[in-house]
């Protein structure tokens, strides 16, 4: 990872090629997902979409108390933690209101959140506490709700971060040894475990804190015997795919994820270091550069990963009932153009309204000692 002024090209371009990846892996017949991180390696874009999660917090606190103070830093990411719980609630109520609509036409597919739907038809009130109070996440809004409790942990991780590095990553890799047992303390309806337990997944979140506010990379990367290392990772790398592809007899189970087994942390440190030599030696800015949409995805990140949650669970749907659920390459290309195309589209919104002729109203305004309005 380089310095801060690269942050908007190349951190970018990575979270938004993340959030475009999980779309596309969230769809069960997908051509593309078959060649996505998740088929040659122990983890999958999530550990990366909480490791840019935690170097894009670093930046953006250092940089706003450089230019106001720490306190408004701290404001701010308070404010965030609450921008973050909203965004899970309007996703948990995407996320039942499209099994609602779909359930009638597509009611086969694996991924309607069928049984919070029914949940919630038989005792409404009940359903909304439970999600008002985390205790039920539908179906791809299980991320966001860890991420607001890491936003409002921000004030106490980045002054650590700078100043006491190894404190807080001890502290780190202690809380991460002891997450399984948390998980069961985690609030939650029918007995439920959260899909990202939060106490296992804050070490991919203060890696890449500590990533931006410690130049470690560099520092290695730099020293004369520093290709010894981007030589072991990428063994490590070669090792992993080699197990997953040919040696992997079975799928782990949800803890493997749920509480981010330390396999599953050595993998990706590899893939991070290779990509840190990447953007060393200008690859990375190269394809930002000739594939900008990717990056304007990147920006509008939050946004795009609730739009892309629904995009996803409708383009699953359809396209689990049209093939059965069986393996098909053209419908499979044609589902991931669709998702694609959809999502690159948000952060264009607004020209894209504008090209259908949905333009909203332009506020009008009286020119003083006139009658007529200007636009």
């Amino acid at each position: 990872m380089q310095g801060k002024s690269q942050r908007l090209v190349e951190l970018d371009f990575f979270r938004g090629l993340v959030l475009l990846v999980i779309l596309v892996d969230h769809i069960g017949g997908s051509m593309i997902s078959r060649v996505t991180l998740h088929a040659f390696a122990l983890n999958d874009a999530a550990e990366v979409f909480v490791f840019l999660g935690g170097f894009a917090t670093a930046t953006a606190y250092v940089s706003m108390s450089g230019r106001r103070s720490e306190s408004a830093a701290r404001a701010r990411f308070f404010r965030r933690a609450f921008e973050i719980y909203r965004a899970f609630l309007i996703t948990a109520a995407l996320m039942l209101a499209t099994s609602f609509v779909l359930r009638p036409f597509f009611g086969s597919a694996p991924n309607l959140a069928t049984a919070d739907l029914d949940s919630f038809l038989a005792a409404p009130f009940t359903v909304l506490a439970d999600v008002l109070l985390l205790r039920r996440q539908p179906y791809l809004s299980s991320v966001l709700p860890m991420y607001a409790f890491f936003a409002l942990a921000v004030p106490l991780v980045l002054p650590l971060a700078r100043s006491k590095p190894w404190l807080l990553l001890g502290a780190s890799i202690a809380l991460w040894a002891a997450a399984a047992p948390v998980a069961e303390y985690l609030p939650s309806a029918d007995d439920s475990l959260w899909d990202f337990n939060p106490a296992a997944w804050q070490l991919m979140f203060v890696l890449g804190v500590l990533a931006c506010c410690q130049p470690v990379y560099q520092r290695v990367s730099s020293h004369r015997f520093g290709w010894v290392v981007s030589v072991a990772a990428l063994a490590i790398v070669a090792g992993m795919a080699y197990y997953k592809l040919l040696v992997l007899p079975v799928s782990f189970d949800g803890d493997f994820k749920r509480n981010l087994a330390g396999a599953r942390i050595v993998n990706f440190l590899g893939i991070a270091w290779l990509a840190g030599d990447l953007a060393r030696y200008g690859v990375v800015k190269q394809f930002a550069r000739r594939l900008p949409w990717v990056g304007a995805v990147g920006r509008d990140g939050l946004m795009c990963f609730v739009a892309g949650a629904v995009i996803s669970l409708c383009v699953d749907s359809v396209l689990f009932t049209l093939t059965g659920g069986l393996i098909d390459v053209p419908l499979g290309f044609a589902a991931d153009a669709v998702a694609l195309g959809l999502l690159l589209a948000i952060p264009h919104r607004q020209r894209v309204l504008d090209v259908i002729g949905l333009r909203p109203v332009a506020p009008v305004a009286k020119r003083e000692g006139e009658g007529r309005v200007v636009r």
